[in-house]
């Protein structure tokens, strides 16, 4: 990587860590907001549906406006206008301005996935991209386990409202580095590729009619339901259910679920790049292999006792670090089956998809289960006519943990997508390498 490559990707690596740690900051601070606006387990999953389906809704003409004019420039908007609504999350008096404030926030982030990746396309070569990407996606990790500790240790001391205005700052610096960043010609990387200047972007269409794009937002969308599901309520079932406070709540969450994805991205794109080199589907078996390794680690963190704090760390640490193998595996992959003037498009279709279909839907439908669970416990002990939101903790907390071990149901599944994608990307990869060489 020469310097000014790897320049533009620390910045963008440090967006993407803002990016999930102003993404994650509602979930590491649910029982605080909860407890004040008066909330059941569904208006919590609500507020970070509206944000993702608004997130997913924008991110489609941004990924198509990415192909078609300077991603660092929107890129720098984007981060801006997040940064700044994150700090006006913390003057929220409602749960309805907090609920506006939020799909703001997703507006912005919307920017981020389709402009940063196609950047990061066209910066570096296809041989590497698996490593580059892992590296990009350790923003996700990163952005999560900061979120949990630093807004969780200042709710603590201060108040939740304070962890909000703090958040906001870091973005603003990142929004002025990246117009540093200069802006690469596309295709600028794939060396073997030499395309006509007057070769217009690809359409939604014709991405759509790639088999394996199929698949791969198919397995988003299920990877998404879990991963959006545990960052919203994973704070809220280690309070509630091991007894722990808010601050021991977000050191538990940083390790499980946010450092965690640091040796699951850096050794998942290690890994994938190289099983790319030994087979086409090399990537996607990687991937596949460790959604199957996770499925008995979450289940065995999830049917752990109250109080067992640590094998609850542990067991959920090394499985959602082989879940974060998931990123390191099919990015690239989504990368190799398009061209790289459709980079863009493909990119903000398969966000859309996979954050309709699973990230919105995840932390709603977890807090409906939560309600539904709860309810059905306080009901088993005679307990009846009682609004959820005012059952005692015990009930609350066995409901969401009922709720939670939907998680390695939906990893089978994702499994199974996972390996049924491995026989169609070896046709759409030859598809792609026949029409470079025809562009030649």
């Amino acid at each position: 990587m020469n310097r000014a490559a790897t320049w533009a990707l620390l910045i963008l690596l440090a967006i993407n860590a803002m990016n999930f740690f102003d993404r994650q900051i509602l979930g590491a601070l649910a029982e605080p907001v909860r407890r004040e606006f008066g909330l059941d387990d569904k208006q919590i999953g609500a507020l970070s549906t509206a944000f993702t389906l608004l997130y997913a809704v924008v991110g489609v003409p941004l990924g198509w406006l990415a192909d078609r004019t300077s991603r660092t420039k929107l890129l720098s908007a984007g981060v801006a206008v997040w940064s700044v609504l994150t700090a006006a999350s913390g003057l929220a008096q409602s749960f309805r301005q907090l609920f506006i404030i939020r799909l703001g926030v997703g507006v912005g982030e919307a920017t981020c996935a389709p402009a940063a990746t196609a950047l990061i396309g066209d910066l570096f070569p296809a041989r590497v991209r698996g490593k580059v990407m892992a590296i990009f996606m350790l923003g996700l990790p990163l952005g999560i386990a900061l979120s949990f500790l630093v807004s969780t240790t200042i709710a603590q001391w201060y108040d939740w409202r304070t962890a909000f205005y703090v958040a906001g700052l870091p973005g603003l610096v990142c929004a002025v580095l990246v117009l540093w960043i200069k802006e690469p010609a596309r295709g600028a990387a794939d060396l073997q590729l030499h395309q006509p200047s007057s070769q217009k972007p690809g359409s939604f269409l014709s991405v759509l009619m790639i088999p394996t794009v199929w698949w791969l937002i198919l397995s988003g969308a299920l990877h998404n339901l879990n991963m959006y599901a545990l960052g919203a309520f994973l704070s809220s079932l280690l309070q509630r259910y091991h007894g722990v406070n808010i601050m021991q709540a977000g050191i538990m969450g940083m390790i499980a679920y946010g450092l965690s994805g640091v040796p699951g991205l850096l050794l998942g794109g290690w890994g994938a790049d190289k099983m790319r080199a030994r087979r086409v589907d090399g990537r996607l078996l990687v991937g596949a292999v460790a959604i199957l390794i996770a499925i008995p680690l979450t289940y065995g963190a999830l049917i752990q006792k109250a109080g067992n704090i640590v094998p609850v760390t542990l067991f959920l640490a090394i499985g959602c670090g082989f879940m974060y193998v998931y990123y390191a595996a099919v990015y690239p992959t989504l990368h190799d089956v398009v061209q790289p003037n459709s980079r863009g498009t493909a990119m903000a279709l398969y966000f859309f998809a996979m954050y309709v279909l699973g990230a919105s839907l995840g932390p709603y439908v977890m807090g409906i289960a939560s309600d539904h669970f709860a309810l059905q416990a306080a009901m088993a002990d005679g307990v009846t006519n009682v609004p959820v939101k005012d059952l005692a903790l015990p009930y609350r907390a066995e409901g969401l943990r009922q709720a939670m071990m939907s998680v390695p149901v939906v990893n089978v599944l994702l499994a199974a997508v996972l390996f049924a994608a491995c026989f169609t990307v070896r046709r759409d990869i030859a598809r792609v390498t026949r029409e470079n060489a025809s562009a030649a």
